[in-house]
């Protein structure tokens, strides 16, 4: 099973996925959207399956940090694909894929129903 998580290695719930991966000895690749960022084709793929309202992070430091007029402008998929990658850290984490599917946030219940 060829498994990807994207993320921040600083964010607390990517730290707490790792943890929780390496625990149970199950190998994947980390994508880092600091140092890697993201591109259109991987958002718009992940947007087919799950909403890019679930994607995007309205609860976060960085949705935070837009304008009013920045924030108004998502008004859809394409607008808010393009703001996710020009700011990837906006972007929900992690983001677990494999086996074609796309799972956002960590709990260990739901990685333990997933992987095992």
């Amino acid at each position: 099973m060829d498994i990807h998580l994207y993320g921040i290695p600083n964010c607390d719930s990517i730290r707490k996925a790792r943890q929780w991966l390496k625990a149970q000895n199950i190998d994947y690749m980390f994508h880092d959207f600091k140092k890697e960022g993201i591109d259109q084709v991987q958002l718009t793929t992940w947007c087919a399956t799950v909403s890019w309202e679930v994607l995007l992070n309205k609860r976060g430091m960085m949705w935070r940090k837009l304008s009013n007029q920045e924030k108004q402008a998502i008004d859809g998929e394409a607008a808010a694909i393009t703001l996710m990658c020009r700011i990837p850290t906006i972007i929900k984490r992690p983001i677990l894929c494999f086996n074609g599917q796309v799972h956002v946030a960590f709990t260990a219940d739901k990685y333990e129903a997933l992987l095992k």
